[in-house]
């Protein structure tokens, strides 16, 4: 969802023509990407983290082994890639058709081969070993770890280290492209 939301709302910026109000702000364009980043990320933490204490813990009485705050760490790095990547593939779109088309080539086959709906062990070895690239897998990792198993960050942090990174490999990534999506702008 962060995803989405964050690439739409480049997208949406380019359709209606507030590129041009961007440019003449004195912002750079990481401090733009980072509001588009944090303002999807810290709906969707603080949600998350209601959710999952009130509605999980309290409503339905489900005991949660581990840290919630751990998880909910883990959780906004995850949400930091997720809309990272948002951006990144709104740099490229030209119409939000195109972001949808784009969301479902990247998203959908990220999510199912992630090791949530099939284990990466009944993979085949090439492709399980091609998913440790993806956030998604890291994040079933982690969240099972923590919320099933109660596992403390000692146990969980190189799954966190591999989020991190990825993450700011595609806000790199999401900035060059930004930048040359507010010259394109300009012209």
């Amino acid at each position: 969802l962060a995803m989405i939301l964050a690439g739409a709302a480049l997208v949406r910026e380019r359709e209606h023509g507030t590129m041009d109000h961007l440019m003449v702000m004195p912002l750079s364009p990481f401090e733009i990407a980072m509001s588009k980043i944090w303002a999807n990320a810290l709906v969707i933490a603080v949600a998350s983290g209601l959710s999952l204490y009130f509605v999980v813990r309290l409503l339905l009485g489900i005991p949660i082994p581990g840290s919630i705050p751990l998880f909910m760490f883990g959780a906004v790095l995850y949400l930091f890639f997720a809309t990272a990547i948002g951006l990144f593939l709104g740099t490229i779109a030209r119409s939000m058709p195109q972001l949808g088309l784009l969301y479902m080539l990247v998203a959908v086959p990220m999510n199912v081969l992630s090791g949530n709906a099939t284990p990466l062990e009944s993979m085949p070895r090439w492709l399980a070993i091609a998913m440790q690239a993806s956030p998604s897998t890291h994040f079933v990792s982690f969240a099972q770890a923590i919320l099933y198993r109660g596992a403390g960050l000692d146990v969980v942090w190189p799954e966190f280290v591999a989020v991190a990174a990825i993450a700011s490999l595609f806000l790199g990534l999401s900035l060059l492209r930004f930048r040359s999506a507010l010259t394109a702008a300009a012209a």
